[in-house]
């Protein structure tokens, strides 16, 4: 059993390593209070391929396997939460559904512009009433000759006013419920789609999120990807990859925040030494240490199965789980740690807490979660 990391996969972590601490680090914090989508850097990030991680090269990607954009987003996390939300969703949503599910033809036609960032991808899922409950959802899909005419609305998507490319989730035939959903890429600029962002998120500030809007959206059947009816049976796939970049992403928060408070400890004196020297201190620290570093093996055991083609939707759950819910732990002791500074945003630790109660939300709630584990321990036995 071999726990090191490829030289690849240690080039790759540096050079994100370096780049966000020259690019990203300085600009976070303004980017979270004016809600900013950082475009000038969200295209760097592709030019160097980190739009693009897992796509074939063939198809304009790196090439790499799961762990790699694991690697990329936990660095990129690290310094700003809402810029890795930007690289998980585009590269593990809209572009993997595309990328797996999609015809030759279709990956072709969208896969290289979205691998390279020169457009951005958003995946529309979610609706006011159906989150967790996809057998609510409302927005729907009409064949008309060789066309399909959607009408509805989705609701948090991520990308939804920057994205040019999106997968939209919508029901074929309502009397089947959750099989009766079939996928279609909507291209921005298509009559009848718009989108609002929506403003004033508790965190992930300057990820952009929008509400998407539908009003006799007409795509060709060239548009349908993967088969009819069997949409949200492809969804829960793209779904179990997407945890284990959440969950890397909580990781990334987490190790943020630790490495603040680790900073702060140490500069900060209190009865004549530095606070670092108490033991109420040192044990936060050690705890939270600990936990994510747990934290990363679950998600890092997940992402190597996933790249083996091996089964990984139990780990991804029990690593997006207990990394989102470590890392809000995390982010609450390091402000707690700073003291009254760390209820201000002089330090970045109060906006790592904000982005990391997302993570609990996000591809599935903590609640969703436990039940994907608990069916799958009762089931084995």
């Amino acid at each position: 059993m071999d726990f090191s990391l490829s030289e690849d996969h240690l080039m790759l972590r540096d050079t994100v390593r370096s780049f966000c601490a020259e690019k990203v680090r300085p600009h976070a914090k303004k980017w979270d209070e004016t809600e900013e989508f950082p475009w000038e850097v969200v295209k760097e990030l592709g030019e160097m391929g980190c739009l693009g991680v897992t796509v074939p090269e063939e198809l304009g990607g790196a090439g790499m396997d799961p762990l790699a954009l694991a690697i990329v987003v936990e660095e990129v996390a690290r310094q700003d939460g809402s810029l890795a939300l930007t690289v998980a969703s585009h590269n593990g949503l809209g572009t993997s559904h595309i990328r797996y599910f999609g015809t030759d033809e279709q990956k072709e036609r969208w896969i290289p512009d979205l691998a390279s960032g020169k457009k951005l991808a958003g995946w529309g899922l979610t609706e006011a009433g159906s989150g967790s409950d996809a057998a609510g959802m409302r927005t729907s899909a009409v064949k008309k000759g060789d066309k399909w005419v959607i009408n509805g609305t989705k609701m948090w998507i991520t990308q939804g006013t920057v994205g040019d490319t999106f997968v939209v989730l919508a029901v074929t035939d309502k009397t089947k419920k959750q099989r009766g959903i079939s996928a279609f890429v909507v291209e921005k600029g298509t009559p009848g789609f718009s989108s609002n962002k929506i403003h004033g998120k508790l965190g992930m500030r300057s990820s952009d999120t929008a509400e998407l809007i539908l009003e006799n959206v007409e795509v060709p059947d060239s548009h349908r990807i993967g088969e009819v009816n069997n949409g949200f049976i492809d969804t829960l796939k793209i779904l179990d990859r997407g945890r284990i970049t959440i969950g890397m992403l909580s990781v990334g928060l987490g190790r943020g925040a630790i490495e603040e408070a680790c900073l702060y400890a140490q500069e900060r004196e209190a009865f004549g030494k530095p606070i670092s020297s108490f033991q109420a201190i040192q044990w936060k620290l050690a705890d939270m240490a600990t936990e994510m570093e747990a934290a990363r093996l679950l998600l890092y055991q997940a992402a190597w199965l996933a790249g083996e083609g091996k089964p990984f939707t139990l780990p991804a759950s029990m690593g997006k789980l207990f990394a989102s819910e470590a890392a809000t732990r995390a982010c609450s002791e390091a402000i707690q740690i700073h003291g009254g500074y760390g209820y201000t945003n002089e330090f970045p630790v109060e906006r790592y807490f904000r982005d990391a109660k997302l993570c609990e939300i996000g591809e599935g709630t903590s609640e969703v979660q436990r039940m994907v584990i608990a069916r799958k321990l009762l089931a084995d036995r």
